[in-house]
């Protein structure tokens, strides 16, 4: 099997046409991304995720989806439960810590369940990202509190949960998205912070789980590090804030490529994130001028990429055996009683 090129790709449908399994048969990506235009029917998802493993020879390539619950859940009823906000989670943890955390847990325990019967071994969560008074509601009730500590707790719980059912956690959006007041799918956020202050907020939560396999990047602008590029595109975030001070040496893929907060066509944006230090570039659409236009500049996994990418695909690890039942039965009593 060749090795695998630095990208993730989306697809467009609810299965591959021609031109999708040739352009992945020849271009190699590493993992895929799902969203609720592929989401229809419980043998299609099946189907779909396992033809885009055949279309690169790899049946255990990475699948990633957004299941965060609440507005952001690409997977609904009757497929799944609707699941509460992180907020929601959040709630509960302010009234009894422990009760909290095991709520956490729980959501992350249950998320794996509803993906990996479709093959979906990757989930984009925990969201770690600390809200400020009047941000942009882009993370709003995403978020599971607005200090540290807190979306420190429930996101470690979280990921604990999904990594006991046997999936990958993706924390996000590092080194912090909660200081946006733009939403970065239409424009750029722009953060004034001090760097002491970063420091001693937005960063923690990702400094405190750096030992997790895969993080995404954030499209925001920090003026005290880097006042000329996003983080996504910036060496010196990268470099001195993520790597560095963050400590996190894991796999980091961009947000998507396609999102309005970067700037230039689909290939400077792609080559401006490979150049910053990122691990993988995240190509969410599946419009396949764009697909193209990113395989064609990103390179083959190779040194610490691959390094990254092969830790990653060796932290999964088998099902804990809980009973989704009993399991499922807990969870919906605790949001019952509030």
């Amino acid at each position: 099997m060749s090795e695998s090129k630095a990208f993730i790709s989306g697809c467009k449908g609810l299965s591959l046409t021609a031109e999708e399994r040739r352009f992945f048969d020849g271009e190699r990506p590493w993992g895929f991304i799902l969203f609720g235009r592929n989401i229809g029917e419980r043998e299609q998802i099946r189907d779909l995720v396992t033809d885009l493993r055949d279309s690169v020879g790899n049946p255990k390539a990475p699948v990633l989806i957004d299941q965060e619950g609440g507005r952001v859940q690409r997977i609904r009823p009757p497929l799944a439960q609707q699941y509460p906000s992180g907020a929601d989670i959040g709630d509960i943890y302010r009234r009894d810590r422990e009760t909290g955390l095991r709520a956490a847990w729980l959501l992350g325990r249950l998320h794996a369940f509803d993906l990996m019967r479709f093959g979906i071994t990757v989930d984009c969560l925990p969201v770690l990202d600390i809200p400020v008074p009047g941000s942009h509601d882009v993370i709003g009730n995403r978020a599971y509190g607005h200090d540290p500590e807190t979306v420190t707790a429930i996101g470690r719980a979280m990921s604990e949960g999904l990594k006991a059912g046997g999936m990958l956690p993706v924390m996000k959006h590092m080194p912090g998205h909660g200081r946006t007041f733009v939403d970065s799918h239409h424009s750029l956020p722009v953060v004034t912070a001090g760097l002491d202050e970063l420091k001693g907020s937005d960063f923690l939560p990702f400094a405190a789980m750096k030992d997790e396999a895969m993080a995404m990047s954030a499209h925001m602008v920090f003026t005290a590090i880097d006042p000329d590029n996003p983080a996504t595109t910036s060496a010196k975030v990268v470099r001195e804030i993520i790597r560095g001070h963050i400590g996190f040496d894991g796999l980091l893929m961009s947000d998507d490529v396609s999102m309005n907060a970067l700037a230039g066509d689909m290939a400077t944006r792609a080559r401006g994130i490979i150049a910053a230090g990122l691990d993988l570039v995240l190509h969410c659409h599946g419009i396949m001028e764009e697909m193209k236009a990113v395989a064609d500049v990103v390179p083959v996994l190779s040194g610490d990429r691959l390094r990254r990418a092969r830790a990653a695909e060796a932290a999964f690890r088998a099902p804990d055996g809980e009973d989704e039942d009993r399991l499922r039965t807990e969870f919906n009593a605790m949001f019952a009683l509030v």
